[in-house]
């Protein structure tokens, strides 16, 4: 006696109750009726092979042409799916069924004989469990397919409602420009317009820069007095009673030698070589010199004076024939790659006693082999460093306005400061966006440079209060060397047990926005907790809260930036006075997301097979 097999029987959907649609009489459903006796009841089974019919085939010819096509729809038995999930045929309803409960699909048309599926299905609308809320989704997708005649083309978040101010030639690289007040290019929809389709329009190397408009917006810009849309009142200074911690200590070069970048390889004492030299071709392509560079050295485009400090006569006099002279570019060596690196904001009345000094602050790896385990969080102490170079004129700015503009000084770049941190290599750093250093004539000693945040390998968002490279050298210090110093403790220190910061982004100076390596977004006020720190000597603070935690991407995020546009008020007018709200992020899922923290849910944008490295909001038009 052969072996029976037990009929497969109907099963309630759940999925039905939850309320989704997209159930299917296929086999794997749990709607399904009753399988004839015999089969096996495996959702993976094969269809039993079915003859060839010529009459098929021919019908199939016929619509590869396009000459007939068939819209004949099969009669079939109709199935009905109570609100317990049973199916049962259209003769014999449920009880508790109302003709008024039933809604009926039609079954597809589709072309040809015998080509559909047999059960069209009648689904329940009212039954219970239809009304369930739905779990809510990690994105939602707002934007259209793109296509051959569509682009998106961007528009302006906010309109200003005073002036702007704007070039009137190129800025100079040192010095002050002439600016001009004029309205801003919001002031009506046709001067919108009208920007924009020159801005598409312009295919010229570089921007116009008569044309140019700031359009950063911060919530702490004064809004009193005649000068509101002067730059020194759209950015002002912020933090100025903080302070740097104390416990910091100038280094030597042998203590600074295992928090500086290095080769893989030892000597035979057993200490690690420092990197080898980069070999670089400078120059045009029909006559290129091939240079040298060791760690810590800089090489201009063009021929500058100041060149002769860090580098022989001969090898600098055989070299500046062979740059480019009319380039005001600058090539430097960090000694291994490079993941983080932000200009240091000046406060623009503070920049002509500083004689237009610029800080670049660079976060290089241990060495060229250094690969980060994305989520793995390195224990403490893990050495490393922040490079901290400046690009600074090499002779005095005329004091004539007339003299400066045509001042063509490429100045020269040179690393002033080395930081040694014990958190690990910086996978990105980031100055607080708007200056918080303290005034070139402040008589406290060491004065701050600026407030600096970055997520390290120990998994760590830490900020540190810099101190000013000149207040820390000693006067026998030499100055072509940089000044090695320790900072071994942050001011603000924000750790996740569950996952590690990877990449962040300050929307002004007290609202940051994390991107984790789980795919999760936190959002983070410093403010209460800056103000509270007013001693040099107090702990790191730790004990902070996020005010968002919302769960956006499927992996790492590695690309954060804020919209930096004002929220706004019910009638439509924006809130100047708040913060912004929506962040711009890229993950290793490859989906590009817009995220409103007050929503609490990612908008995805776009999707591409490969990761998102970066991101930034370009705040000038």
């Amino acid at each position: 006696m052969t072996r029976q097999l037990r009929p497969r029987t109907s099963r309630p959907s759940y999925a039905f109750m939850a309320g989704f649609d997209d159930i299917e009489d296929e086999a794997g459903s749990s709607t399904l009726a009753a399988e004839e006796e015999g089969s096996s009841g495996s959702d993976f089974a094969l269809d039993e092979p079915q003859a060839a019919n010529p009459e098929d085939l021919e019908d199939d010819d016929e619509d590869a042409e396009g000459d007939v096509v068939d819209e004949d729809v099969l009669e079939v038995e109709t199935t009905v799916v109570s609100p317990t999930g049973a199916s049962t045929p259209n003769y014999q309803l449920a009880d508790n069924f109302a003709p008024s409960d039933i809604e009926v699909v039609p079954p597809p048309k589709v072309k040809g004989k015998g080509k559909a599926k047999a059960g069209s299905t009648i689904k329940s609308v009212g039954g219970p469990g239809t009304n369930l809320v739905r779990s809510s989704k990690r994105q939602m997708y707002v934007l259209p397919a793109p296509s051959v005649h569509h682009r998106h083309r961007a528009v302006p978040l906010f309109s200003r409602s005073g002036r702007v101010e704007r070039f009137t030639v190129r800025p100079p690289l040192f010095g002050s420009a002439p600016v001009v007040l004029t309205n801003s290019f919001t002031q009506s929809p046709k001067v919108t317009d009208r920007v924009n389709k020159s801005w598409g329009y312009n295919v010229g190397s570089g921007p116009l820069w008569e044309m140019v408009e700031d359009r950063g917006w911060y919530k702490e810009a004064v809004t009193t007095g005649n000068d509101v849309d002067s730059e020194a009142k759209r950015r002002p200074r912020v933090w100025a009673d903080l302070c740097v911690k104390n416990g910091w200590r100038v280094l030597s070069e042998s203590d600074a030698a295992p928090y500086v970048p290095t080769d893989d390889t030892t000597t035979d004492e057993g200490n690690l070589k420092s990197p080898p030299p980069v070999h670089c071709y400078f120059g045009h392509i029909t006559s290129q010199t091939l240079v040298e560079m060791n760690m810590l050295e800089s090489h201009p485009m063009c021929w500058s004076p100041a060149s002769s400090l860090f580098r022989s006569d001969r090898l600098f006099v055989s070299l500046a024939a062979k740059f480019l002279p009319e380039s005001k570019a600058h090539i430097f060596n960090a000694g291994a790659p490079v993941w983080g690196l932000d200009w240091c904001p000046i406060h623009v009345e503070d920049r002509a006693a500083r004689s237009y000094k610029q800080y670049l602050a660079v976060a290089p790896f241990p060495s060229r082999s250094h690969l980060p385990d994305i989520g793995t969080k390195v224990p403490r102490p893990a050495y490393a460093c922040i490079q901290i170079w400046s690009l600074a004129p090499t002779r005095p700015i005329p004091a004539n306005r007339a003299a400066a503009m045509k001042n063509n000084d490429p100045g020269i770049m040179k690393c002033e400061m080395i930081i040694c941190v014990d958190a690990g290599p910086a996978h990105e750093i980031k100055w607080c966006p708007l200056a918080s250093h303290d005034s070139i004539s402040e008589s406290k000693r060491p004065r701050k440079l600026g407030i600096l945040a970055g997520t390290f390998e120990d998994g760590s968002l830490s900020i540190y209060s810099v101190p000013q490279p000149e207040d820390v050298r000693s006067p026998d210090h030499d100055p072509s060397k940089p000044v090695c110093i320790s900072l071994p403790e942050p001011i603000i220190r924000i750790e996740l047990e569950e996952t590690s910061c990877w990449t962040f982004d300050w929307a002004n100076s007290e609202l940051v926005a994390i991107g984790t390596t789980n795919g999760i977004i936190a959002v983070y006020d410093l403010g209460p907790s800056l103000k509270s720190w007013t001693s040099p000597d107090s702990e790191t603070i730790t004990d902070i809260l996020p005010t968002h935690y919302l769960t956006v991407h499927q992996s790492a995020i590695h690309a954060l930036a804020w919209i930096q546009a004002p929220p706004c008020w019910p009638s439509g007018a924006p809130r100047v006075d708040g913060d912004p709200t929506v962040i711009a992020s890229g993950g290793y899922d490859g989906m590009e997301c817009m995220t409103d923290i007050r929503e609490g849910h990612g908008s995805v944008m776009n999707r591409t097979r490969g990761k998102h490295i970066s991101g930034t909001f370009f705040r000038r038009c």
